[in-house]
C-alpha cells in the first residue's frame, strides 16, 4: 500500500516524494523499492508534527510548501495532489486542503465524515463532525433521529439546493513556517473536543484554504472491508487494462 501511495506521488508535480515514518518495517519496506524514506521520533501526537520533523530533516525553508498525503490512500489521483499545492501558492494563505461535495443525507450525519465551511474566499471557517450547517427550522419538524426518514430526505435535499455541503479530504499544504508554528502551539480546546488537528490552526488565527477537489478521492483503507475493496477495484483495474 506504502508503495502504490508512494508512487501516486510521484506522478505529481512535485520536486521530491518522501515516506516519513517511525516504523522500521516501513522504512525498510521504502527502501526495497528504491523510495526515499524519512525516519522520525514516536512520540508525535499527530501527522502534522511528524511532518514538521521531516521538513527540519530534509533542511526546508520557512516559504518552501510541503503536501501531506495519507499512506493509506492507494488512490490518490497525483493531479489533486498539484492542485491542492497549486491553491497553497495562489490563495495566500498558509495552508491548503480539499473537500468535495456530500450528497447522501448518512453521509452528512455520518460523524467519521468531517464538514466544512468556508467563507466567500474559500477559506476554512470550521470543521466538524457534526453535521454542519444545520437547517434549525426545517430539520426541527423532521427530526433525524425520528422515523420521519423520508420527510427528512426531502429537507436535506432542499438543503442541498440552497447550500453546497462540504465532506473534508485529508490532504494538506502547509508552508513550512506554519509548520514551526504548529508544534510550539498547544492543542486548541475544539481540536481536542473534535479530535481534528486543523483547528489548531484556525484557532490560532491562521487561514487555511478549501476547494472542491478536481477529480474523485477514494477513500482511504481504514477496516478489513476497505482493504478488501481496494484490493478487488485494483484486480478489476489489472484485468481490464
Amino acid at each position: 500500500m506504502i508503495q502504490r501511495v508512494y508512487e501516486q506521488a510521484k506522478k505529481s508535480s512535485a520536486i521530491s516524494v518522501y515516506v516519513a515514518t517511525d516504523d522500521q518495517r516501513i522504512f525498510d519496506c521504502v527502501k526495497s523499492f528504491g523510495g526515499d524514506v524519512v525516519m522520525t521520533q514516536e512520540h508525535h501526537p499527530s501527522g502534522t508534527d511528524r511532518l514538521q520533523e521531516t521538513a527540519e530533516r530534509l533542511g526546508l525553508g520557512d516559504s518552501d510548501v510541503v503536501v501531506n498525503v495519507q499512506g493509506d490512500e492507494p488512490l490518490i489521483p497525483p493531479e489533486v495532489i498539484d492542485q491542492v499545492a497549486k491553491n497553497m501558492f495562489q490563495s495566500g494563505a498558509s495552508s491548503a486542503t480539499l473537500a468535495e461535495e456530500i450528497e447522501a443525507l448518512d453521509v452528512f450525519l455520518n460523524p467519521n465524515v468531517v464538514k466544512v465551511v468556508c467563507d466567500a474566499e474559500g477559506i476554512a471557517s470550521y470543521f466538524s463532525r457534526a453535521p454542519i450547517p444545520w437547517p434549525r427550522d426545517a430539520f426541527s419538524k423532521f427530526p433525524v433521529d425520528s422515523s420521519a426518514q423520508e420527510d427528512s430526505e426531502k429537507v436535506f435535499q432542499e438543503l442541498r439546493q440552497n447550500i453546497t455541503l462540504l465532506r473534508h479530504i485529508g490532504i494538506y499544504a502547509y508552508r513550512v513556517s506554519l509548520l514551526k508554528k504548529f508544534v510550539q502551539w498547544p492543542m486548541a480546546p475544539l481540536e481536542s473536543t473534535e479530535c481534528l488537528e486543523q483547528l489548531r490552526i484556525l484557532h490560532n488565527g491562521e487561514k487555511m484554504h478549501v476547494e472542491q477537489a478536481c477529480l474523485a478521492v477514494p477513500g482511504g483503507i481504514d477496516t478489513q472491508q476497505d482493504l478488501d475493496s481496494i484490493r478487488k477495484y485494483l484486480s478489476q483495474s489489472n484485468s481490464d487494462g
